[in-house]
């Protein structure tokens, strides 16, 4: 049986964030990723300015940037009635596929001293005194490992080893009618430094660009909203497309780039937080931020630096489980539910047939208000009272 300070499953950005600080403080760590990478993720794949300071405390500004990221400086919302709003950000954004962002934060975790297992599902995690036993099955071969403790950050489809269903449920609406997400990068449109959204029956889809010239066009459709149901992603981004002009024209040049399509059913907008189950969720699989905040990659990325803040001083002794647990709920609760009110509240505002076009006049003659309502989304960067 293999030994291990630390175990956390699930390698993406906020799974590799907590092995690569964990590891840097001198913890043996282990990984555990089910499937192949690097590859291509359903994501706005949009780093917000608020994601910088984050990416300096975790030591990778400078990997992030020999990815070249495309900067982004403004935002515009499309409407499907011809109305559109536009706002500067208060900093630039990166744009950054999740292909090479997941790939270098993991390539990371691995140079500070993690031990990284790809192919390898947990199929149980059992308490056992002063720790975990955790069973991976890789291959054939089912092998177990004692550690001292365990992060979950399986992402928001993921579910708890052993278990067929997933701890925290979405509302009976999503579940009636759910939302699938598609995305696809493009090539042979052009565009400004600017991350586009465009608003139809239905959902919405976004174009933003990525590393190499390259455009990540990405959506969120309600599944009943179109039918017969598209068969393809493609499909779906035609059909995205041929409820709004504007998007129809924008995206009538775009070249799909080939093996960069991606999909993901149920997206769980409105599932319930749940930072602590046995042991703590990070990123998405602990609490989902509308994709419409446009700040889900900030909020893996601050989770997994609390998160590992807090395992280092229980594994130094510092602090107990309990305690752990406590100040984990704590930084859940005060850090990031307001942004996931805010950002279903606008979900639930752009999506009523009637309420955008009141909304973008309130907003084109408030002076400010657009930009109070993006930062009313983000994460607040604010130190935090361990005590």
């Amino acid at each position: 049986m293999y030994a291990y300070d630390a175990a956390i499953i699930g390698a993406g950005i906020a799974g590799s964030a907590i092995a690569k600080s964990l590891a840097d403080s001198g913890w043996n760590t282990i990984l555990f990723e089910s499937k192949k990478f690097p590859r291509h993720k359903v994501c706005g794949e949009f780093l917000s300015p608020e994601a910088k300071s984050m990416l300096d405390s975790l030591g990778v500004n400078e990997l992030i940037q020999s990815l070249r990221p495309s900067l982004i400086e403004r935002s515009r919302l499309i409407f499907s009635h011809g109305d559109v709003l536009e706002a500067p950000l208060a900093s630039h954004a990166l744009g950054v596929s999740r292909y090479s962002l997941d790939a270098a934060l993991l390539s990371s975790a691995q140079l500070a001293g993690a031990h990284v297992q790809t192919g390898a599902t947990v199929t149980a995690v059992t308490p056992a005194n002063e720790g975990f036993i955790i069973e991976a099955k890789q291959g054939a071969e089912t092998v177990s490992y004692k550690v001292r403790t365990v992060m979950a950050a399986w992402g928001g489809n993921g579910r708890m080893p052993g278990t067929a269903l997933h701890p925290a449920r979405s509302n009976s609406r999503e579940t009636k009618n759910p939302y699938v997400g598609v995305k696809s990068h493009v090539a042979g449109i052009t565009t400004d430094a600017a991350v586009e959204l465009y608003f139809f029956e239905g959902g919405y889809l976004g174009i933003s660009p990525v590393e190499d010239g390259r455009y990540n066009v990405s959506a969120l459709l309600r599944q009943k909203a179109f039918e017969p149901k598209p068969k393809t992603i493609q499909g779906w981004i035609d059909a995205a497309c041929s409820r709004s002009p504007q998007l129809l024209h924008k995206l009538s040049n775009a070249v799909p780039i080939a093996g960069t399509e991606a999909a993901v059913a149920p997206v769980q907008i409105s599932r319930k937080p749940l930072a602590w189950n046995s042991y703590p969720r990070v990123g998405d699989a602990g609490l989902m931020i509308p994709p419409l905040c446009g700040d889900g990659m900030s909020m893996a990325l601050r989770s997994a630096l609390v998160c590992a803040a807090l395992a280092n001083r229980y594994l130094s002794g510092q602090i107990s489980f309990e305690l752990w647990r406590h100040h984990y709920e704590r930084f859940i609760e005060q850090q990031l539910k307001g942004p996931r009110q805010w950002g279903r509240l606008l979900q639930w505002m752009i999506a009523a047939p009637a309420l955008p076009r009141l909304l973008v006049p309130c907003v084109r003659y408030t002076p400010g208000l657009m930009q109070r309502l993006i930062q009313a989304t983000r994460i607040k960067d604010v130190p935090l009272d361990f005590q």
